[in-house]
């Protein structure tokens, strides 16, 4: 049960890798390589989600194949925010949802403003009553 959807975010291409970006976007013009790898990238981009509803968190990923898995917000025990300089100008970094127990539930790379992320997630916990 998926509720009322509070904040849904995509992997970003260009801000999480914009050196890769060029390089393939000019590759287009030398040998048309560049267009397959970019669709990949693409489709694959808007293949893997993550969703915080007023229940649950939903992260799927996948393109022929989904992997879908959902926490229950009660269960969410703390989120981890990483970035590395070079992340932190671009406004992407990788996100780890912590239950019970010391390795993350799940990791999802290249978000844009993670801690936009954990504030929604916060706010859906606040408004569940969960903390």
């Amino acid at each position: 049960m998926v509720g009322t959807v509070i904040y849904k975010a995509h992997p970003a291409m260009f801000r999480a890798h914009p050196f890769w970006f060029v390089l393939f976007v000019l590759l287009i013009a030398a040998f048309g390589l560049g267009l397959l790898i970019l669709l990949y990238w693409y489709i694959k981009t808007r293949a893997t989600s993550l969703t915080v509803s007023d229940h649950e968190l939903l992260y799927e990923k996948g393109i022929l194949s989904k992997e879908r898995l959902a926490v229950s917000l009660r269960h969410v025990r703390s989120v981890q925010v990483n970035q590395g300089f070079i992340n932190r100008i671009l406004g992407v970094g990788t996100i780890e949802i912590k239950t019970a127990g010391d390795e993350p539930e799940f990791t999802v790379t290249d978000l844009p403003d993670p801690h936009e992320v954990r504030e929604a997630i916060s706010h859906a916990q606040a408004l569940r009553g969960d903390d």
